[in-house]
């Protein structure tokens, strides 16, 4: 699916009234079938971009201006759609937030399942509830993050890292052409998030979906994705090939947050410039 933003803003759901945009005049062309990775301190509007790419969030106009801008999906204004289209088009992405919504009492399977609810009427949403059917596409898709003997575990008797990996097979379950995953490795230790991204990466390519997620992980965000947007105070500080992403770029991007980076990709940063101290002298 190709994503096309022209001077877009938009307001985090939570914000208070008068508070400023989370994000704030992006621009972005997004190519069908591509995969990237968006980075930036945390409140830098990361997943308020996420959610108006969803067509989650509508769009607002910045203070003092009357256009909010344009986007479109496939070539198509989401908000220029009746309702029940704009539900259809919703239906052909999949947005994984960074808290599965997982009722405690669920099954798992019923979780996984619940990924191809969008293309399917009430009555069968509503069997698969009370009967689940087809199996074989949910344990295939615990399979691949090694859930597949949890299929009828319920939600509460899973860890944390267990739920997050529940989350990301819901998405593989779905039909979507657009994944759209927030934080995905929250919850995970190295080697588990390695696969989670290893599974996300191959499954975009394998359909020809188009894959946007954010990332706190800025060392696993260089290493497996060929684009990186850097996202600051809502608006974008650069969108570059993972190679042209350099210490000095990420220092800037993470200036006032500079303990929310680790690893080899943030070696030997800048040390940040300390204030010199004022003396006053006094007789």
């Amino acid at each position: 699916m190709k994503i096309e933003f022209a001077h877009i803003s938009g307001r985090h759901p939570a914000a208070t009234t008068g508070s400023p945009n989370a994000v704030r005049d992006v621009s972005l062309n997004i190519s069908s079938g591509e995969q990237l990775a968006i980075i930036g301190p945390s409140g830098a509007g990361k997943t308020t971009l996420l959610l108006l790419i969803a067509c989650a969030l509508a769009p607002c106009a910045e203070p003092g201006q009357s256009s909010v801008g344009s986007l479109s999906l496939n070539g198509i204004n989401p908000w220029q759609l009746p309702r029940a289209t704009l539900q259809r088009l919703r239906g052909s992405l999949f947005l994984a937030p960074q808290v599965p919504p997982l009722p405690p009492r669920q099954r798992v399977i019923n979780a996984v399942l619940a990924g191809k609810l969008p293309h399917e009427s009430f009555w069968r949403s509503l069997s698969r509830l009370l009967y689940p059917q087809d199996l074989a596409p949910a344990h295939a898709a615990l399979q691949q993050f090694d859930l597949s003997e949890k299929l009828f575990e319920r939600v509460d008797r899973l860890s944390g890292g267990e739920r997050q990996r529940v989350g990301l097979a819901r998405a593989l379950a779905s039909d979507a052409k657009l994944f759209l995953v927030d934080e995905p490795l929250s919850a995970l230790d190295p080697s588990r998030a390695q696969q989670a991204i290893d599974t996300l990466i191959a499954t975009a390519k394998e359909r020809q979906a188009t894959l946007v997620t954010t990332l706190h992980h800025v060392d696993m965000a260089l290493a497996n994705f060929p684009r990186i947007i850097g996202l600051r105070d809502g608006v974008v500080a650069f969108d570059l090939p993972a190679a042209e992403v350099t210490k000095e770029l990420l220092y800037q991007l993470y200036e006032q947050h500079l303990h929310e980076l680790d690893g080899p990709a943030t070696e030997e940063l800048p040390a940040p410039i300390e204030a010199t101290p004022v003396v006053m002298l006094c007789r």
